[in-house]
């Protein structure tokens, strides 16, 4: 297992990051197997990093539910009830046993955050994640955390399994800064809006600005501050 982290997955105008990557399949039907650039991978069926294919695949069972943000190129996943394009920023669910077709212009890349929980029943679809959508007022944090006046902050959920406890949607806030904790799920964030700084307990700090993509592992240490609104796309579990 990897040691718990903020793991900055890719920037928005492709300029390399300090997060180290390992080329391995999740299991053996990764249907990217060879594409697989792994950041994080849990004892716990959860993975992050990227993809990098280009090509058709058709895959008949998809064997797990993953969460994609395209990074470069262009991406259709089409299944017999829908098709969705993804330029870059756009980002999807594959859920768990659905037939799915994907076809990936020359050079297309995507952070990734995949769920394999064994034994797990089948949750097929495919979920777009659409940037703009009206979202539904959400609990602030808890007033012992926070640095100042308590956020606002609205959300929306798009995908949820109550099975793998996986939940994907959309998320704002109006600026506000709290104090380091243990990050209490494991989480992808891929921001659309705004600009956010994480810090870790060792000094180390990382500014998330639109179109990057990061992944905090349950467990590590994490203190926030957005000096400014801030919306994401998140896959929390």
């Amino acid at each position: 297992m990897s040691s718990p982290g903020i793991l900055l997955l890719a920037r928005a105008d492709g300029s390399g990051v300090s997060t180290s990557f390992s080329s391995a399949p999740l299991s053996a039907l990764d249907p990217f197997a060879e594409a697989r650039q792994v950041a994080w991978r849990g004892d716990d069926g959860v993975s992050a990093g990227l993809v990098r294919f280009t090509g058709d695949v058709l895959i008949e069972d998809f064997p797990y539910s993953e969460t994609l943000v395209v990074h470069a190129g262009h991406v259709v996943l089409s299944s017999a009830e829908q098709t969705l394009e993804l330029g870059v920023g756009g980002s999807a669910v594959i859920g768990r046993g659905s037939r799915v077709a994907v076809h990936a212009s020359s050079g297309s890349e995507w952070a990734f955050c995949a769920v394999d929980v064994e034994n797990a029943p089948a949750r097929p679809g495919l979920t777009l994640l659409p940037a703009n959508l009206w979202l539904n007022p959400s609990a602030t944090l808890e007033p012992p955390i926070l640095i100042g006046p308590a956020p606002q902050c609205r959300a929306l959920s798009l995908f949820e399994d109550e099975v793998t406890e996986l939940k994907v949607g959309v998320w704002d806030s109006t600026p506000y800064q709290r104090h380091g904790r243990a990050h209490r799920l494991h989480e992808l964030m891929h921001l659309l809006e705004g600009s956010v700084t994480l810090a870790d307990d060792q000094g180390g700090e990382v500014t998330v600005n639109p179109g990057d993509t990061v992944f905090v592992a349950k467990g590590a240490f994490c203190a926030w501050t957005s000096m400014v609104y801030v919306r994401k796309v998140y896959a929390v579990r």
